[in-house]
């Protein structure tokens, strides 16, 4: 019986959590199973939104991870879940958190829509700090259906060097992008009057996130499928949001030695420096569930034409870094 716990433990992601030493985060960087991270900057502390990884009808709410130092992270529980979005009943997943006007606000995908007689699709929440508790915005989704066939799921918000802030999203192979108001209520319709512009590049899956680094927009996203070792993360760069966006090559994919299906990213630039971070989730060795999967990170290198390298995915995981 000990020997069956020992056991038990030893594949456990609590046991994959712990450092390997004390220099080092550590890959997973905490403990259960998370996927789809966002990683964001407020104030002293770094933040990540995960999904919990679950069937999609126990997957119904979001806990938050804060950090002063990429090393130790605190749990926040249920800083947002289905009691507080009366629409939403399964399936809550990909957070994108921004900060606006002094609130902070909380996009997530709910209900898994698969057509537009379903209702759900991504939402809006609201609080008065990172660590909520989010409340909803606006009382119904905020993208309520198909446009450009892309499935309403996997947003990102994204402010622009001008301070417009965007609305990136989309699964089932479409990428869209919509200028979001000032309330971030609803949209303002773009130069052709149409409030969602698709943004597609070849070889796209879902999982879309952009940032800019000199000058240049870095579009980035996950191909292959989510179950799979095969997951990846490939990118392209363009000279606005709108691209166009011309695909460039993997850059995050599965390390057989280490685990399998890496993707689901998001990117961090520690303010002030040009050291470049990359938080994902992956499927230990052990786990053949399509839901084991936890939260990494992994330093990301630029060459000297700005092109990104491909990462190297690893267990110990990135040094202490703190936030002047």
């Amino acid at each position: 019986m000990k020997n069956l716990l020992f056991l038990l433990l030893l594949c456990s992601p609590e046991l994959s959590a712990q450092k390997p030493d004390s220099l080092h985060a550590g890959n997973p960087l905490f403990p259960g199973w998370y996927a789809d991270p966002e990683v964001a900057v407020f104030g002293k502390k770094f933040w990540i939104y995960p999904t919990y990884s679950a069937p999609y009808n126990k997957q119904v709410f979001f806990d938050a991870f804060s950090s002063p130092d990429l090393l130790h992270w605190t749990k926040h529980e249920r800083i947002l879940d289905t009691g507080a979005i009366q629409w939403a009943k399964r399936a809550l997943w990909a957070p994108s958190v921004i900060e606006h006007q002094g609130k902070y606000y909380f996009f997530f995908g709910a209900n898994d829509i698969q057509n537009n007689q379903q209702y759900g699709g991504i939402g809006v929440a609201v609080a008065d700090n990172p660590a909520g508790p989010f409340r909803d915005h606006i009382g119904k989704p905020l993208v309520p259906a198909f446009y450009n066939s892309a499935q309403p799921i996997d947003q990102f918000a994204f402010k622009d060097r001008d301070g417009k802030y965007y609305l990136i999203y989309g699964g089932w192979g479409h990428c869209n992008i919509a200028r979001l108001n000032s309330s971030f209520t609803g949209f303002i319709p773009l130069t052709d009057s149409t409030a969602f512009k698709e943004i597609t590049p070849e070889g796209y899956v879902e999982g879309p996130f952009l940032f800019i680094r000199n000058h240049k927009y870095y579009f980035m996203w996950s191909e292959g499928g989510w179950t799979g070792p095969d997951y990846s993360v490939a990118y392209a760069i363009g000279d606005s949001p709108f691209g166009p966006f011309k695909r460039i090559g993997k850059i995050l994919q599965q390390d057989p030695a280490i685990a399998t299906g890496a993707g689901h990213h998001s990117v961090m630039n520690i303010p002030g420096t040009d050291e470049w971070y990359i938080i994902y989730h992956r499927r230990p060795l052990s786990e053949k569930d399509g839901n084991a999967r936890v939260t990494c990170m992994d330093r990301m290198y630029f060459d000297e034409q700005g092109f990104i390298k491909p990462v190297i995915i690893t267990r110990k995981g990135v040094e202490k870094r703190t936030i002047r």
